[in-house]
C-alpha cells in the first residue's frame, strides 16, 4: 500500500504504530511531544487571532459571517455558563470559551487525511508526526490538571482555608470519621481531572484509529467509509469539546459554592 511504503513499510502493524506514535525529545518524565506542542501553540494562536480579528472589527450594523459566528459561539456558552454556574466570576465565561473552541480546534485535526500532514513532515526530516493534540495523554491531562487547580484555587477563596479544611475532613459523615470523609473527598476530587482527561483522549484516540484502519483498506473502499465516518465524528468532536466545557462549569460552580 502507498502510505506503508511511504513510511518505509512494517506492514499494518507498523503503519498504525507510525501514526500513533509522537515526535518527542528527553526521557522519561522529562520527555516532550513536540508535535502536540506544536499544533496546540498554533491551534491557540489561531483562536486568539480569529477572535481578536473579530472583536476589533465588530459592527452594530449589518454584521458580516465571521462576526455572526462568533457572536453565536458566545452567546452559546454565555448561555450554558448562566445555567450551570451559580458564583460570580469575571473568568469562567471566557475560560468557557476558550475551552470549547480551542479543544474543538483541537479535535478537528482528526479530520485532516491521517497520511497528509506526517508525508509532508517526512519530506522535511521528521521521522514521526501525530498532528492530533487531544489523542495525547499529555495534553488532556494538562487541560484537565489546569482545570483541577482551578478548582482547589476558588473552593480556597470563596471557602476560606477553614472551610475549605472543614469540607475536606468533616463531610459527610461527621468529626468522627475524618479518615474515611478524607478519604471520600480525595478520591472525588482525583476523579475529576482524571474522568475529564480520559473522557476525552479515549474517543479522540478511538476515532483517529478508525481513520487509520480505514486508511489501510484498499483506495477504492476507503471514500465509502472515511466519508460516512468523517460526518459523524464531527458531532464527535463537538460533543467532547462541549462536555469538558460544561463539566468545567459545573465543577467550578461547585467550588464557589460556601455552605
Amino acid at each position: 500500500m502507498a502510505a506503508e511504503a511511504a513510511h518505509g513499510g512494517g506492514g499494518a502493524t507498523g503503519y498504525i504504530v507510525h501514526h500513533l506514535t509522537p515526535l518527542s525529545v528527553g526521557e522519561g518524565f522529562w520527555t516532550l511531544h513536540l508535535d502536540t506542542l506544536f499544533f496546540s501553540a498554533v491551534l491557540g494562536g489561531f483562536f486568539l487571532f480569529l477572535f481578536k480579528r473579530v472583536a476589533d472589527g465588530a459592527t452594530s450594523d449589518v454584521p458580516g459571517p465571521l462576526q455572526n459566528f462568533a457572536e453565536m459561539l458566545v452567546e452559546f456558552v454565555d448561555t450554558q455558563v448562566k445555567d450551570a454556574f451559580h458564583g460570580k466570576s469575571a473568568l469562567i465565561a471566557p475560560l468557557s470559551l476558550s475551552i470549547f473552541v480551542w479543544i474543538w480546534l483541537m479535535n478537528f485535526m482528526d479530520l485532516i487525511p491521517v497520511d497528509l500532514l506526517p508525508l509532508i513532515g517526512s519530506a522535511i526530516g521528521l521521522e514521526y508526526l501525530r498532528v492530533v493534540p487531544s489523542t495525547d495523554l499529555n495534553a488532556t491531562f494538562g487541560m484537565s490538571i489546569s482545570v483541577f487547580l482551578l478548582i482547589i484555587f476558588y473552593s480556597v477563596k470563596v471557602k476560606g482555608p477553614v472551610g475549605f479544611a472543614k469540607e475536606m475532613l468533616l463531610s459527610p459523615f461527621g468529626k468522627w470519621m475524618i479518615p474515611f470523609n478524607l478519604l471520600l473527598k480525595l478520591v472525588e476530587e482525583v476523579a475529576r481531572p482524571v474522568s475529564l482527561a480520559l473522557r476525552l483522549f479515549g474517543n479522540m484516540y478511538a476515532g483517529e484509529l478508525i481513520f487509520i484502519l480505514i486508511a489501510l483498506l484498499p483506495w477504492f473502499v476507503q471514500p465509502l467509509l472515511s466519508f460516512p465516518w468523517a460526518v459523524f465524528h464531527i458531532l464527535i468532536i463537538t460533543l467532547q469539546a462541549f462536555i469538558f466545557m460544561v463539566l468545567t462549569i459545573v465543577y467550578l460552580s461547585l467550588a464557589h459554592e460556601d455552605h
